[in-house]
């Protein structure tokens, strides 16, 4: 066991019962931005959502685009690191990620690590899919995943999307 493991509020030796694993796919890849929002939270693994797709949608919500999303398709699967989130980290994320106030909900996920399948939630955007991120937030994506440990085809894939210039 690593030591921030022992020191992780909720080790999992401790009890099974209150680990909350969160899925992270879009920007909450980069385990940077994960450390400053969820500062008592750990990296558990990471691994694939088959049968999902990142897609894009809720193009009238931020960053000059379209948000990342995941949404279901038997042929497809996205990169994901999962995070053990402490109930203080978990709030503070949910307003990150304005689940408070329904732009992203929860749902559970099934992700298939090299230690075996592991049940989650991840964040779906609740607005219809469609629409085109902007050129910065498809590339912070693209870091976010590289920095995760994304496989490099994975990552050249999110480089190579269509986008929007923001004409900067």
């Amino acid at each position: 066991m690593s030591a921030s493991q022992r020191d992780h509020p909720r080790s999992r030796l401790d009890t099974l019962s209150l680990v909350t694993l969160y899925a992270a796919y879009g920007t909450n890849l980069d385990p940077a931005r994960m450390s400053e929002r969820c500062p008592h939270s750990i990296l558990e693994s990471t691994g694939w959502l088959t049968g999902w797709r990142l897609t894009f949608g809720g193009e009238e919500h931020g960053w000059d685009g379209a948000l990342s999303t995941i949404v279901q398709d038997p042929f497809e699967q996205v990169f994901v690191a999962v995070y053990d989130v402490t109930d203080e980290d978990e709030r503070a994320l949910d307003g990150w990620e304005s689940a408070d106030t329904g732009l992203y909900r929860k749902t559970k996920v099934r992700v298939q690590t090299m230690t075996g399948p592991l049940v989650v939630w991840a964040y779906v955007l609740d607005a219809y899919e469609g629409g085109l991120p902007s050129a910065s937030y498809l590339g912070v994506l693209a870091n976010a995943a590289e920095a995760a440990g994304a496989p490099e085809d994975y990552v050249m894939a999110l480089r190579r999307r269509d986008c929007r210039s923001t004409g900067l």
